[in-house]
C-alpha cells in the first residue's frame, strides 16, 4: 500500500503535464473552430451588409444584380416549414409515445428503434431523391410545396421521434407511479403528466428539426430547381423556390455582384434560424419553469 502510495505521488508531476498539455489541445481546437466561425460570419457581414435592404427582401430574383432579391425564396421557405412542421410534429410525437408508453419490447420495437436511429443518419440527398421518385413522380404531386414538405418531413422525422423519446424518458416514473395510485388512467397520466413535463425538451427538439431543414439544400434541388421564380406560393400544390437553392444559384454565378447576394441572402437565413433557436430556448425555459412549479 505504501509502495503504491510513492509511485503515484512520484508520477503526478507527470499526470499534471500531461493533463496541461491535453487541456492545451483541446482549447486550441475548440478556439480554432471559433476562429474560423467568426471570420466567416465576419466575412459574410461585410460583403452582404451593402446589399440588404428593403428592395432586397421584397422584389424577385432577377439576373441583373441590382435588381435582384429574395421574396420570392422567402415565402416559398416560410410556406415549406409551415407544412413541414404540420405533417412532422404529430407524427413524431405520436411515434415516440408510442414507442415509450405501449410498445412492447420485443424484437420488432429494437429493430424499429435501431432503424429511427439509422435513418436519423442518411444523407439528405438520399431523401431527396425518394421523394422525388415518390411524392413527385409516383405520387404525381408534381414539384410543389407539397412534395417538398413531405420529403423535409422523411429527413427531419427521425430526429423529432429521437429528442420526443428522451424528453418523455426523463419524467420521472414516481410521477407516474403518483398519478397511477391516484385512480388515473395511461392516457391521462400521458396527457396530464409525461406530456406537460416533457413537453419542452418535445419543443426544443421540434424547433432545432426545423432549423436542420430549413438549410437544407440537396431534397430541394431534386424536388424543385426553380430559382427565377417572379410569383410566391399560394396553395400546397404551387411551384416553389428556398432560400438555400436561390443562394446556391447566386453563388454559382461569375459576377461578382451575385457574390454579395449570396452573403445578404446567408444572413437572412441565419437570421431566421437564430430566431427559431431563441424561440425554441425562451419557451424550453418557460416551459420548464412552469412544470417544476
Amino acid at each position: 500500500m505504501q509502495s503504491s502510495t510513492v509511485l503515484f505521488r512520484r508520477r503526478l508531476p507527470w499526470r499534471k503535464t500531461v493533463g496541461a498539455v491535453f487541456y492545451g489541445l483541446f482549447m486550441l481546437s475548440i478556439l480554432t473552430g471559433i476562429l474560423g466561425l467568426v471570420t466567416l460570419l465576419a466575412q459574410m457581414a461585410i460583403e452582404g451588409a451593402p446589399w440588404l435592404n428593403w428592395h432586397f427582401l421584397t422584389s424577385y430574383p432577377s439576373r441583373h444584380p441590382g435588381e435582384a432579391g429574395l421574396f420570392s425564396a422567402l415565402v416559398g421557405t416560410l410556406w415549406l416549414m409551415g407544412m413541414t412542421a404540420v405533417f412532422t410534429v404529430p407524427v413524431g410525437v405520436g411515434a415516440a409515445i408510442y414507442l415509450e408508453e405501449y410498445a412492447p419490447d420485443n424484437k420488432l420495437t429494437r429493430l424499429i428503434e435501431i432503424n429511427i436511429s439509422n435513418l436519423a443518419g442518411v444523407p439528405s440527398i438520399v431523401y431527396g431523391l425518394l421523394g422525388l421518385s415518390v411524392f413527385v413522380q409516383a405520387l404525381a404531386l408534381g414539384r410543389s410545396v407539397l412534395a417538398g414538405a413531405l420529403t423535409l418531413t422523411l429527413l427531419v422525422l427521425p430526429v423529432i421521434i429521437l429528442a420526443s423519446r428522451e424528453a418523455i424518458r426523463a419524467v420521472p416514473r414516481s410521477h407516474r407511479e403518483a398519478a397511477y395510485a391516484l385512480g388515473a388512467t395511461k392516457w391521462e397520466v400521458i396527457k396530464r403528466i409525461v406530456l406537460p413535463e416533457g413537453f419542452p425538451g418535445i419543443l426544443t427538439g421540434a424547433i432545432l428539426a426545423m432549423s436542420r431543414a430549413i438549410g437544407e439544400a440537396a431534397p430541394m434541388i431534386a424536388i424543385s430547381a426553380l430559382v427565377y421564380l417572379t410569383f410566391v406560393p399560394t396553395s400546397p400544390m404551387d411551384r416553389f423556390t428556398v432560400l438555400p437553392i436561390q443562394i446556391f444559384n447566386w453563388v454559382s454565378r461569375p459576377q461578382d455582384e451575385f457574390r454579395g447576394l449570396a452573403a445578404a441572402g446567408i444572413i437572412v437565413l441565419l437570421v431566421i434560424l437564430l430566431s427559431m433557436n431563441a424561440v425554441a430556448i425562451y419557451l424550453r425555459n418557460k416551459y420548464q419553469v412552469r412544470s417544476e412549479e
